[in-house]
Order: structure tokens, then sequence, then C-alpha cells
């Protein structure tokens, strides 16, 4: 089958979305489930590389986005506080992308049509905030920020992460020679401790295999684990290539992942004192 190189629409997207949701058991995460669409569209790697605006997002991912807030407007689909999200009965009962679409419009002109008679009577009908219109925007400013700090200060910034977040004897290495090694630290598991290694860096594009396989060969001998990190994306090979079998698996953060991290603990704390 050809690759499509062409990016779907949201519309194209929610019955995809649907049974890709079925066929992962009913749930999922929202990378399963955009990860299964995609391969069930086969999208081109080219078209999943596109960012949306200034990022953190793909394209691909915010559109996948804005399928999934259409679906749950019609109740197709739903979702939790920790972004699993699941089909309904209700969505289960759609039989077609056809159908899909019909449902979306019947709920688009009911929508319009409630919005315009608050609006006669004076109340303030905003639109409830959607999963693709507020998910990066905090991101995206924060992302920015990541960009713009000088190199010393993101590797410190990366070090009290991960002292947050449970590592111990967490160094900042950084001498050339190093073959992109940045750091290292001890994480500790149970009665288990695992030497890790860690590279960041500030992206604004994508991260391609080479730079994991770079990462590993410079891992050999060194560490239990690997642990990548960037405010940029990494592509689907480089995360192949990451859980690669055989080889080392090195553990990857990107630009999202480490936005939302860097909430959990307090962003503008870290910042500050990082």
């Amino acid at each position: 089958m050809a690759k499509n190189v062409e990016m779907p629409s949201q519309v194209e997207l929610m019955w995809p979305m649907l049974r890709a949701l079925d066929e992962l058991g009913g749930s999922a995460s929202i990378r399963e489930v955009d990860d299964r669409v995609a391969t069930d569209m086969d999208v081109s790697e080219a078209v999943l590389e596109v960012v949306h605006g200034d990022g953190p997002q793909s394209e691909f991912a915010y559109r996948c986005a804005w399928a999934r807030t259409r679906l749950r407007r019609i109740g197709a689909v739903n979702n939790s506080a920790r972004g699993v999200w699941a089909i309904t009965e209700a969505g289960r009962r759609i039989g077609s992308a056809e159908e899909t679409s019909e449902l979306v419009r019947r709920q688009r002109k009911e929508y319009r049509s409630g919005l315009r008679d608050d609006r006669a009577q004076g109340v303030d009908a905003d639109e409830q905030a959607d999963e693709a219109t507020t998910g990066d925007s905090w991101q995206a400013a924060l992302l920015g920020v990541l960009r713009e700090i000088e190199p010393a200060a993101f590797e410190r910034l990366c070090q009290r992460l991960l002292r947050e977040h449970g590592f111990t004897r967490v160094e900042v290495t950084g001498r050339s020679g190093d073959g992109g090694i940045d750091g290292t630290g001890v994480l500790r598991v149970n009665l288990l401790s695992f030497h890790v290694n860690y590279q960041c860096k500030r992206y604004a594009g994508t991260v391609g295999p080479p730079s994991i396989r770079d990462f590993r060969g410079a891992l050999a001998g060194r560490a239990d684990k690997g642990l990548f990190i960037t405010t940029g994306r990494f592509t689907r090979e480089a995360e192949r290539e990451a859980m690669r079998e055989g080889a080392m698996a090195i553990d990857l953060i990107d630009g999202e992942q480490l936005c939302l991290l860097l909430k959990e603990k307090g962003a503008g704390r870290c910042l500050r004192d990082g």
C-alpha cells in the first residue's frame, strides 16, 4: 500500500480513531491511539514530522486531538483526567465514516442554534475548552523559554528535574569527548539500582535515529540505562531505534513530556532555582 503523503483532515481521522480505540481493547493513551491511527492510515513519516505552529505538537497530533474532541461531543468517546481515552457504547454502535460525519454535523448545527439562543438572552455561552485548543498553548510558551536559556542552565534544569523524580548522585558532565553524555545519575527501584547516563538537547525540530544510535554507542560499558531529553520531538524511526530488540533500550522524553514533568514539579520553581 502506498504511503499517505497528505495530511489527513480532522473529519478523515474520526472514524479511524473510533476503530483504533475499539481494536486497542476499548481504551488507550493519546500516544497509543495516535500511533495506531497513523499506522492504520499508513501516514508517511514526512507527514508525521510536520509541526503545528511553533510546537510542541505535530500537526497530525493536533488534528487527532480535534478529532477526539468532536467524537467526545457526540458521546462516542470519553476521557479520564489521566489522559486515557475510551470508546463508549454509543461509539461502538456507529457503523461507518459517513455516519460519524453526519452525527458530528448534527451536533455542530444544534450547538450553533443553542449558541444563538443563549446570546439572544444575554448569556455567555463560550464553547467549553478543547484538548486541541488549550493543550499546547502553555507548552509552546514554556518550550520557547527553554530554548532560549543557556545550554548549561538547561543541563542544570534537567539535573534538578531528575532529582525531583527520585534520581540520586545526579551530576552534570557535559565534557567534550563524552560522546553526547551530558550527565549521570542513579535510579533506585525497590531493591535494584540503575546507573543512568542522560543526554539533554534543546532542539526545535525532530530527533532522528542517528542521534539515538550515537548516544547508545557512547553508553557502551558505562551505564545500565540511557535517557534522552529534548525540547524537540522524536521521529517514529527514532522511537523504534530506541527500543530496538537486542540493543540497550533508551528512554525518551520529548518536549511535550518535558513540559508535563516540569509542570508536575513546578516549572517556575525549577526554572528559577535550576
